[in-house]
């Protein structure tokens, strides 16, 4: 973080939020409203269309670097946007033989997508760079900050009134800086961006974890911090370790029950949440062709579960209509001619005969419906076998609600196949037997589903729909169903995560994952134990009640309803006038203090805040529900720091014992710390930080001192994250040594100061001290690259960035 910003002049926000403009008013239903916005003539937006021939002219680089070597299509959209493909490809990589998992790539992306809840912290940092606007284009989208209730009527602008100060803020410095700021209720950020901005070929960065949604689209996306999307915004590369490939063919054709949600659940089975760590997921073969460009999305959005840098598939028949039918005739031409040109230029297909680091096959035509959980995402059981899982694990047999939507399954097809469904049980007399939630993920879809009268069937069922946001997906759920906090209950969803705490905010609420189908067919039984394929409901009447495989159109017969033409961005064009203010009194925004550069020696008498027992991940680190509200004020958020952990030492949530034996919560005992300059650090098990891109998890445990990170292995996203903020991430080179290590633990580093100023060259080990005195050496292991190495000494990487900006 920078010192610029101190020299900003107080200034005034003079484009506030116009709440009027954004929602109908509360009597005005949104039936009425929708067809009266119909009726207004709703502005023309010029196609976003990727720098296609800038791409084509650096992968014939690429190419000429490489000469015959066969590559992926991954391998080839990332190469397409190097920096310096030569540099790149040939340092570290036995001149180009081995650049999967070695080369550090430098990459220029196309475009940055940002959620309202991390955008502004990323904001916050753009500001202290003093740009005039940003280097490529970039979009804000107000989705992560409403609160599901009672129904989007109320519950938007009630949340919009909630967080009037910190909408303004973003709209205000949107304007300012040229980016596209979609209003909340716009729609979810990956919808959102699927339908406007994602194409074959692209390379974009987004500051949430489920950004590879576009590579259900052909796109390179990824999930990213603030601070990594800050890079894109200034210009400056943005770095990341080459990953292998993962290639998943899919053979056959989904069919009856069976969902393109299915894949991925079924793949994090297989996978896990950690194996997926260090690669990126591409899907090939014949089974490509028989999924929708929707269904393909929702698996990319998935990926995220398993730990994976992001997932694409290749250019398809079937994403033609879908770019038609979002309006971007405009794009077919140039992706036409490379994709079905010679293969040599073909950036949109893998080469023939590509060798992949690891292959799976599914076979789409032998694929049941799953659901996973509880508690991770990756507990995958096929449908067949669930009822006997409830049984064995002795889970709830009867769940209080059932949600589907969100980001990852709320297109048109998706909605259309969970309304067969319930017509089936609507013409049987049935009523849903638990709470039905729907989000539709995007105005467009939204309005599109009120004009065929698909929402007023979910409303005549009972349904309740949600505003066009992340709602109960994210932990923005205020639950009336009076279950209460720390009681055991089950929820079914067609979410992408389900950690323990996520949707509600209580860690005994068991939340499984399915498709919409399952979800809305299961939300008539009541039961978790309900198979739709085998099993029947009994009716009033006495008799018996099957549902038949549910129908859907992929794409509406007649074209996407326009919507609200108010939730239509604003003007990518950016407007120095316009001011942008922090109120120094506010408890929701605070300008950033620069953080101190690492100190030139070793780092001596470090002591172990907390010894993190089992799974550790971005929520539990740095939560979300009601905390949200302080995403743009770190010194608050920073009270909730790794309040879900777990105390390996008593079996404790956040409670943390300081050396004299008095007892705090994790915060408490950092900011203690803190205040008498006692840095720290924090001991934990595999894939720390796994889940969301939330930067704040790297932010805040900074903030309050600590300065390491030592784990058994790491998120590939949080990894970096440390990094950027300045904390260095290590990991046991035994992992057995976490049993060696205990809180309040003296800890010395050796090789660390070597290694930083020798770009990331040499080895590290920490000498730990226990109470007693006795003293033993521990060998850790980093992944620090040259120019990571340079983000910790400085202090953090906009620390880095500011310099350079001084200097120029």
């Amino acid at each position: 973080m920078s010192v610029l910003l101190q020299r900003a002049p107080p200034a005034r926000v003079r484009c506030p939020l116009d709440l009027g403009s954004y929602v109908p008013a509360p009597r005005v239903s949104r039936r009425r409203y929708a067809a009266l916005a119909q009726t207004q003539a709703a502005p023309k937006r010029k196609a976003a269309i990727p720098p296609y021939q800038k791409i084509l002219k650096k992968f014939e680089d690429v190419r000429t670097i490489l000469g015959a070597r066969k590559l992926t299509l991954a391998e080839k959209i990332l190469y397409a946007h190097l920096d310096n493909p030569e540099e790149s490809l040939l340092a570290n990589t036995d001149n180009g033989r081995s650049i999967r998992g070695n080369a550090n790539l430098k990459l220029k992306p196309d475009r940055v997508a940002m959620q309202d809840a991390s955008a502004q912290m990323a904001i916050l940092q753009f500001m202290t760079c003093n740009l005039p606007s940003t280097a490529v284009p970039a979009s804000i989208h107000c989705d992560h900050m409403i609160v599901g209730e009672k129904g989007a009527d109320t519950d938007l602008p009630n949340s919009i009134a909630g967080n009037k100060e910190v909408f303004d803020f973003l709209e205000s410095a949107a304007k300012r800086y040229g980016i596209e700021f979609w209003p909340p209720g716009a729609g979810i950020i990956h919808q959102t961006v699927l339908e406007n901005y994602a194409a074959p070929g692209l390379m974009m960065l987004g500051t949430d974890s489920h950004t590879p949604n576009a590579g259900g689209l052909g796109a390179i996306a990824i999930g990213v911090g603030g601070a990594d999307a800050v890079d894109a915004l200034v210009d400056a590369p943005w770095e990341l370790k080459a990953p292998k490939i993962l290639g998943v063919r899919l053979e056959g054709k989904l069919t009856g029950w069976a969902s393109p949600k299915d894949v991925i659940l079924h793949l994090a089975g297989r996978l896990t949440v950690r194996g997926g760590t260090g690669y990126l997921i591409e899907y090939h073969g014949p089974g490509v062709d028989t999924l929708s460009c929707t269904g393909m999305a929702t698996i990319c959005n998935m990926g995220a579960e398993v730990g994976a840098t992001t997932s694409i598939f290749p250019f398809s028949d079937n994403h033609i209509p879908y770019l038609k039918a979002t309006g971007r005739d405009a794009i077919l031409d140039a992706v036409k001619g490379v994709a079905y040109g010679s293969e040599k230029y073909n950036f949109l297909r893998a080469d023939n005969g590509v060798e992949y680091d690891q292959e799976i096959t599914i076979n789409l035509s032998s694929l049941e419906p799953h659901i996973n959980g509880p508690f991770t995402p990756d507990l995958s059981t096929p449908l067949s076998k669930f009822k006997d899982a409830v049984q064995t694990n002795k889970w709830p047999d009867t769940f209080s609600a059932g949600l589907i939507g969100s980001c990852t399954n709320s297109s048109y097809e998706d909605m259309t196949r969970a309304e067969d469904l319930v017509k089936q049980a609507q013409a049987a007399g049935l009523k849903p037997k638990a709470d039905f939630f729907i989000t539709p993920g995007s105005e467009q879809v939204r309005a599109t589903l009120e004009d065929s009268k698909t929402l007023e069937t979910f409303t005549n069922a009972g349904g309740i729909v949600l505003a066009n946001a992340c709602g109960p997906c994210i932990g923005q759920w205020k639950r009336t169903d009076e279950v209460k906090k720390g009681e055991d209950n089950a929820i079914i969803c067609s979410y992408n995560r389900n950690f323990p705490g996520r949707n509600d905010g209580n860690r005994r609420t068991m939340s499984f994952l399915a498709s919409p189908e399952i979800v809305t067919a299961v939300s008539y039984a009541g039961s978790t134990s309900f198979n739709p394929i085998t099993d029947e409901i009994p009716l009033p009447s006495g008799g018996k009640f099957k549902f038949q495989a549910p129908k859907g159109a992929q794409l509406p017969g007649s074209g996407f309803a326009v919507g609200n033409p108010a939730f239509l961005p604003s003007s990518a064009d950016p407007d120095p006038t316009v001011e942008v203010v922090v109120d120094p009194a506010s408890d929701r925004l605070a300008l950033l203090d620069p953080f101190e550069p690492f100190p030139a020696s070793e780092l001596e008498g470090l002591k172990v805040l907390y010894k993190v027992k089992g799974q550790c991940t971005t929520d539990t680190i740095s939560a979300a529900g009601p905390w949200l509200k302080y995403k743009g004020h770190l010194p608050n958020i920073a009270e909730n720091t790794l309040i879900g952990a777990i105390n390996a030492a008593t079996g404790e949530t956040n409670v943390a014992y300081d050396d004299d034996g008095s007892k705090l919560s994790i915060p408490d005992l950092a900011k203690k710390w803190k205040e008498k300059g006692q840095h720290w650090l924090v001991v934990a098990e595999d894939n720390y930080g796994e889940g969301s891109a939330r930067e704040h998890a790297a932010l805040q445990p900074r903030y309050l001192g600590g300065q390491i990170i030592l784990a058994k292995s790491f998120a590939r996203i949080h990894e970096t994250n440390l990094k950027k903020q300045g904390v260095v991430p290590l990991t046991f080179a035994n992992k057995e040594d976490y049993d060696r290590i205990d809180a309040c633990d003296t800890v010395d580093t050796e090789g660390l100061w070597d290694v930083l100023q020798n770009g990331g060259r040499g080895e590290v080990t920490l000498r730990v001290t226990k109470a007693n005195g006795e003293s033993f050496s521990i060998p850790v292991k980093h992944t620090l690259s040259k120019d990571q190495c340079g983000f910790i000494l400085a202090g953090s990487a906009l620390n880095l960035l500011a310099k350079r900006g001084q200097s120029e």
